[in-house]
């Protein structure tokens, strides 16, 4: 390893270190706060991040004029960012806070509407979006005594992953890494548990993605929950949370959503995405809008109807005609390789 290599491994893994004492600090402090000065905080913290994340101001911004057209104006695609900036702040505020909640109290703070109970002797699959609070969502319904797997994203730092999990699992969830999340949930809905994940994230088209439609255009996303129900027989289950007045929140389970049978794995996330974005439609402020939804665009597409990031790929256009798209092979990393630095 070059000495270049080395510092730069250095001063990573003192970032990491540096960036956990900073998030543990913070998990340790959150839930002492009252919870209307969580709201307050997080109102302000939003208004920081909007005016500081320039790049994510203006993928914001780019997604909900690809999203809405000329159906709002300047200022009010501006109010609408700077809400959608609050309302991520207080969901992790509230992901922070949540080592507060018990089985005792947590009622004083999130309302339920609707059933998430097992039904028909099935597996259930709990579908969440980057929507109002998708994080007290996922963790009221631990406390509804329905214990749920869920798959969580991996952190660059993995230091981080701890405490982001830790505070995940107060309700009594089980937290799966990314890595054959597939076959572990299938096993768990087949055996009549519940699964939990969020259905709008973007995959790269080699990743086992599907193309849905959203808001009008192509997207390359997760088939998982699509294809837990295709293979599992298990009910699809939209939850969503609004947030309320106080520091509280009201949680909405929804019907679980008819599938047609022989429906195919496009066919039923398609069907799951209708559900939500009339949700994001409704209020769209609560949507994470400074996430890149729209990665890719159709090489036939006017690249005026894709937001300014978003790339031509032919493994999206393998995607979109239903060819199978394979991913790319990796050099191997021999110990020459990277002796000298030839394999990065």
């Amino acid at each position: 390893m070059s000495e270049a290599s080395a510092s730069l491994s250095r001063w990573k893994r003192y970032r990491h270190r540096l960036e956990w004492l900073v998030c543990a600090g913070f998990a340790a402090a959150v839930p002492r706060l009252p919870r209307y000065f969580c709201a307050r905080l997080a109102r302000g913290l939003g208004w920081l991040a909007c005016h500081l994340d320039r790049r994510g101001h203006a993928v914001a911004l780019a997604n909900l004029r690809c999203a809405f057209g000329d159906r709002y104006n300047d200022a009010e695609r501006e109010e609408i960012v700077l809400r959608s900036y609050q309302s991520f702040a207080r969901t992790m505020l509230d992901l922070f806070w949540a080592p507060a909640l018990n089985a005792e109290n947590w009622k004083d703070y999130i309302e339920i509407e609707g059933d998430p109970s097992p039904r028909d002797g099935k597996g259930v699959i709990m579908m969440c979006v980057h929507w109002g609070n998708f994080e007290w969502a996922s963790l009221s319904i631990g406390f509804l005594g329905i214990p749920t797997s869920i798959v969580a994203e991996t952190f660059k730092n993995p230091l981080l992953s701890d405490v982001f999990n830790g505070n995940r699992q107060v309700s009594g969830h089980t937290i799966i890494p990314q890595e054959n999340s597939m076959i572990r949930l299938l096993k768990v809905v087949k055996r009549q548990g519940a699964a939990g994940m969020l259905v709008d994230l973007t995959l790269r088209p080699e990743q086992a993605a599907i193309a849905i439609e959203t808001f009008g255009r192509k997207m390359s996303a997760t088939p998982l929950h699509a294809v837990l129900a295709e293979r599992g027989g298990a009910l699809l289950v939209p939850v969503h949370a609004e947030p309320l007045p106080n520091g509280r929140c009201r949680v909405v389970v929804d019907p679980p959503l008819t599938v047609s049978p022989g429906a195919t794995t496009q066919q039923i996330a398609q069907a799951c995405w209708d559900h939500f974005e009339q949700r994001i439609r409704e209020r769209p402020e609560l949507w994470m809008w400074a996430y890149k939804h729209w990665r890719y665009r159709p090489r036939t597409a006017d690249p005026e109807a894709y937001p300014f990031y978003a790339n031509v790929s032919s493994k999206f256009d393998k995607l979109l005609s239903g060819k199978p798209v394979s991913a790319k092979k990796r050099p191997l990393r021999t110990p020459q390789a990277m002796e000298n630095g030839a394999v990065n």
